[in-house]
């Protein structure tokens, strides 16, 4: 008989007995009074479940279970027995969601099969108040410049409306909220038309095309997870990532844009989420993300760190921040926006965002029929919408990989640049972002700076893909520099790699790290740089805190970046790096997860 558990620790249980072990958990625990001292809670579950647990909670959880390679069909089997409905299933991370009493979740965590549990979270839009704000000259782009022409981009958010905008050009639309079913375009929220037109929003219906997208003719497919709020399961992200990875050469899929997220509750080796996205980067597909917006704690006003939500902890997403770009081309009076997250993530410490990009009150397609439309403060004419947050910045970036592809695919490469290839090329070519002082923005604030897109353009143009490993691949010179708003403007010549940052010309080779099998940031025999080239955050003399003096988390000479967890949550309180020199600092908040209270996210494990 084969092991419908998979095979976790050797151990071999047939369907029917292992149905019988988990059926046999599942009720025993939910009968079980909550007057009795809990049981240690299982370490598979993430911490907002572990919380859920000790607080003794009486009722069920929408929850995504990881299994063993092979153990979904036999949980699937005994969880309905148990009467636990099996809502969806995620067979590219081996997991299944379904709905299930939180007293069973501690049985369920011990099985071996088991590997991890998380919460169905709610995923929310991340865009914020409206403002003021230029595209396409302070990206460098000239009139002349490539379109994104047969670059396919899956745009997973609240929906499209169709319109003069997107012409033709909407390739698929499917609803991830009625099952992934396909269905007639439409946007009830207003969220991801707006996203989808800083992509490849043509601008025909402003005057001069002023509010053009950043590739204009790139096809767009619409995956629908997000209500007329603007919220959503994490699952059905998860099943639209899924169904895009899946079907990308059907779809013609090139990139994927996720501008929503989630607080993060887990490590992003257990993260659900998280694994959807690692799996659509290896099969070849540039995953952009927005880093969050919530570099502001409500409570004290104070600027904070640690605010990046999931799916941005994912190793090799392009994660993204916003920087505001004040109705300005030029690059010298831009500032990072202060609602911008940043890192490090929670549980591994990685250094997030990536890069920034221009995200701050930027004009795009409207949809009529939405919420946000209704609200006359944010629209401009009747076509456009203005709106703000890493969510436009990531559209931006999106576009920005667009016309990346289009670039080099029109220097005759013999197979496609890869997402880690293309990753490393908007770092490279990024531009370093100052505050009012002249200081460069901390890596954990800007990534390598803000992006770039007439540079990435110009360096994706020139490389041949078919150039064997470890060799030159540029076809011709560049200059490490970008001429915007007649000012010369050196890139950051920077890539961050794990716990290292790597200066000079890497991306004028062909590295094993810009390969499919490599995880962004991971040990697999790449050696950048030297010892000297290790990121260390802060000093003695030049801390970074969160919070008021009586309350402080302070990120200082403590945290050496690689050496140790972050963040480690006990229940009660977190341990931050070295024990000997912050041993125990109360969190923020609470767990509630909730997006709109900035305090719970930013403290959340």
């Amino acid at each position: 008989m084969t092991d419908a558990w998979g095979n976790a620790m050797h151990l071999r249980f047939p369907r029917c007995q292992a149905t019988f072990l988990c059926v046999a958990i599942l009720t025993f625990a939910a009968t079980v009074t909550h007057a009795q001292q809990p049981p240690a809670v299982g370490s598979k579950l993430d911490a907002r479940l572990a919380a859920s647990v000790r607080s003794g909670d009486s009722g069920t959880q929408r929850v995504i279970i990881r299994t063993a390679s092979n153990g979904i069909p036999g949980l699937t089997i005994a969880l309905e027995h148990a009467g636990n409905p099996v809502l969806l299933v995620h067979p590219l991370i081996n997991a299944l969601t379904a709905r299930v009493p939180v007293a069973a979740l501690n049985g369920l965590s011990h099985l071996p099969f088991v590997e991890s549990i998380s919460i169905d979270a709610v995923v929310m839009a991340e865009q914020v108040a409206s403002g003021d704000s230029t595209l396409r000259g302070t990206l460098g782009l000239p009139v002349q410049s490539p379109t994104g022409n047969r670059v396919g981009v899956a745009v997973i958010d609240s929906g499209l409306e169709p319109g003069p905008e997107f012409g033709d050009r909407i390739t698929g639309f499917f609803d991830f909220t009625q099952d992934g079913r396909a269905a007639s375009p439409s946007d009830n929220y207003g969220h991801g038309t707006h996203v989808a037109g800083l992509i490849a929003g043509s601008g025909d219906l402003s005057s001069g095309k002023r509010y053009r997208g950043v590739a204009p003719k790139a096809r767009i497919v619409a995956l629908k997870v997000l209500d007329q709020n603007g919220a959503g399961n994490t699952s059905d992200v998860i099943s639209a990532v899924e169904f895009v990875t899946a079907n990308k050469g059907q779809l013609g899929v090139d990139v994927i844009n996720l501008s929503l997220g989630h607080p993060i509750y887990e490590p992003a080796a257990t993260d659900p989420l998280v694994q959807a996205v690692e799996a659509a980067v290896r099969a070849g597909i540039a995953v952009v993300v927005a880093g969050g917006n919530y570099g502001v704690s409500s409570s004290t006003g104070l600027p904070g760190y640690a605010g990046i939500l999931s799916p941005g902890n994912a190793p090799s997403a392009i994660t993204v921040g916003a920087v505001k770009t004040v109705e300005t081309n030029t690059r010298t009076d831009d500032r990072v926006a202060a609602y911008s997250s940043r890192g490090p993530t929670w549980y591994d410490g990685m250094a997030k965002p990536d890069l920034v990009a221009p995200g701050h009150g930027l004009v795009a397609a409207a949809a009529k029929s939405s919420t946000l439309y209704s609200n006359p403060a944010l629209r401009v004419g009747d076509s456009y919408l203005r709106l703000s947050g890493t969510s436009m910045a990531a559209g931006v970036v999106s576009g920005t990989v667009a016309l990346m592809i289009e670039a080099n695919r029109g220097a005759l490469s013999a197979v496609p640049l890869t997402p880690n290839a293309m990753k490393a090329i908007l770092q490279y070519t990024s531009l370093p972002v100052r505050d009012e002082q002249g200081v460069e923005y901390d890596y954990l604030t800007q990534g390598t700076g803000s992006v770039n897109t007439a540079g990435a353009i110009e360096v994706a143009a020139r490389i041949n893909t078919s150039m064997p490993i470890a060799s030159w691949w540029l076809t011709s010179g560049v200059n490490a520099w970008t001429v915007i708003d007649g000012q010369i403007e050196p890139w950051a010549q920077t890539i961050g790699w794990g716990d290292s940052l790597s200066e000079g010309p890497v991306v004028y080779f062909n590295e094993p790290a810009w390969s499919l099998n490599i995880v962004w940031g991971s040990d697999d025999n790449i050696v950048w740089g030297s010892d000297d080239d290790n990121i260390v955050w802060g000093s003695s003399d030049d801390n970074i805190v969160w919070g008021s003096s009586d309350d402080n988390i302070v990120w200082g000479s403590n945290i050496v970046w690689g050496s140790s967890l972050i963040g480690a949550w006990d229940g009660t309180s977190v341990s931050w790096g070295m024990a000997a020199a912050v041993p125990s600092l109360t969190v923020w908040g609470d767990l509630d997860g909730s997006v709109g209270s900035t305090g719970s996210v930013l403290t959340s494990p």
